[in-house]
């Protein structure tokens, strides 16, 4: 036998009830948690309806463009596992389609990626065919590292109370990151190439920092609920203590027509789901939720900057520093208890009733206005001084965490700010 998935009866309710509702082929995303013994899954929201139809044929564009949207709206220890599909049949073929839509989806997420996969993590997704009329589930995993891989069987149990001992880790950043840019004058991808490259570099400096959960350093084997009965939630506030790059060459005259400053606070929450979860995989999920929290705003920016052209040609045509608020993160629990949240980005000029919307469109949650959680992150404010002050290049400084978290970034020829207390995105032409 292959993997374990113990999964939340909450999806097989929510399965049921899309193979009544079925009307030709549905897919979906299967949302949880990877570990070295099993895995848990919490979440299976149903592809949405693309608005110009698409004929009988699956769209894979369209599932992992769907996939690559909730991966941005998953805090830390959560993932896209792989994918479900419900038919009528149990075609050969339907593996194949699983196969594919598995792997397209994996190399699309990744690519967005920006740490370094470790040899502890875990390589296998899985796929789950369900027939809608005989409610005959077929359970196989793929190792996406392989593009050989051939299906292996897996083992799929349905349980109640999946998230009931989750373990909560939490903190807050400080974040003064610059990128230099090109002399180019462009704002295209050759920016977009550059920045990224430049999160890297900021990302590295990242899991190189030392991790203090509730004010210890602890060994990488050593258990977080070391005594702790089991169906109890635990909660720990972290510290990220990051060291300067010793590698940073500050002796190094490089061309280049502008920068962008990445300045602000931004918060960060992981979840593990396993009962005795590791200080290692603590450390690694939360950092990596930093990263990818920072890099999503960057990203989600420059596709708004990018949509007009007309806007965008009138930034290459000015020389002058530009200020744009980035989105501020929002929780919203990923069903009735509570226990485990998702998240989505909140603009400055976006109400709270967009955000709901995004919910149900992405992840199928219902979810009322006063049910998000905007507390974690305010919203950006453009102050004069941000124009003043000198963009610092100094290695970022933890705080305590606080609910106030403000981030800014530059960028050439353009300025944007972080809203949400999260960052500021500043646009400096040299």
């Amino acid at each position: 036998m292959g993997r374990g998935y113990i999964v939340d009866d909450a999806v097989e309710g929510y399965l049921s009830k899309l193979c009544e509702q079925q009307a030709g082929t549905v897919t979906g995303l299967l949302i949880g948690q990877s570990s070295a013994q099993r895995d848990f899954v919490i979440m299976a929201p149903r592809t949405p309806q693309r608005d110009e139809s698409t004929g009988p044929s699956l769209d894979k564009e369209w599932v992992t463009e769907h996939a690559r949207q909730v991966s941005r709206m998953l805090p830390g220890g959560l993932s896209v596992l792989g994918v479900f599909i419900i038919t009528d049949n149990d075609s050969k073929d339907t593996l194949t389609t699983l196969r594919q839509l598995v792997f397209a989806v994996e190399n699309l997420i990744s690519s967005e990626q920006l740490w370094t996969p470790e040899d502890d993590d875990i390589t296998e997704c899985v796929t789950l065919h369900v027939n809608a009329k005989t409610r005959k589930t077929i359970c196989r995993t793929f190792d996406i590292k392989d593009p050989k891989s051939m299906a292996k069987p897996a083992d799929w149990k349905y349980q109640s109370g999946v998230c009931s001992s989750c373990t909560t880790v939490s903190c807050s950043l400080n974040v003064d990151l610059l990128v230099p840019l090109p002399d180019n004058k462009t704002i295209t991808g050759t920016m977009h190439t550059c920045i990224k490259e430049g999160l890297k570099a900021w990302a590295y400096q990242i899991k190189s920092g030392v991790c203090l959960i509730d004010g210890k350093n602890m060994q990488a084997e050593t258990e977080l609920t070391t005594g702790q009965k089991r169906n109890v939630r635990q909660m720990y506030t972290a510290q990220l203590l990051i060291t300067s790059d010793k590698q940073r060459q500050t002796d190094v005259v490089q061309s280049c027509g502008g920068s962008v400053l990445v300045r602000g606070a931004i918060y960060s929450r992981t979840y593990l789901l396993t009962n005795k979860p590791k200080a290692k995989l603590t450390e690694k999920l939360l950092k990596r939720d930093v990263v990818s929290t920072v890099a999503t705003r960057v990203q989600m920016l420059l596709e708004e900057l990018l949509t007009s052209e007309e806007e965008s040609k009138a930034r290459r045509d000015k020389l002058q520093t530009e200020q744009f608020c980035l989105p501020r993160r929002v929780f919203c629990p990923a069903k009735a208890t509570g226990l485990v949240c998702v998240c989505d980005y909140q603009f400055s000029d976006e109400d709270l009733s967009e955000v709901a919307d995004r919910l149900k469109e992405m992840l199928d949650i219902d979810a009322a206005e006063e049910d998000l959680d905007t507390r974690q992150e305010l919203a950006a404010e453009i102050l004069d001084s941000d124009f003043t002050e000198e963009p610092s290049v100094k290695p970022v400084e933890v705080l305590e965490p606080k609910r106030n978290n403000f981030i800014g970034a530059v960028i050439a020829t353009a300025v944007a700010l972080l809203a949400a207390a999260a960052s500021t995105l500043y646009l400096s032409d040299i």
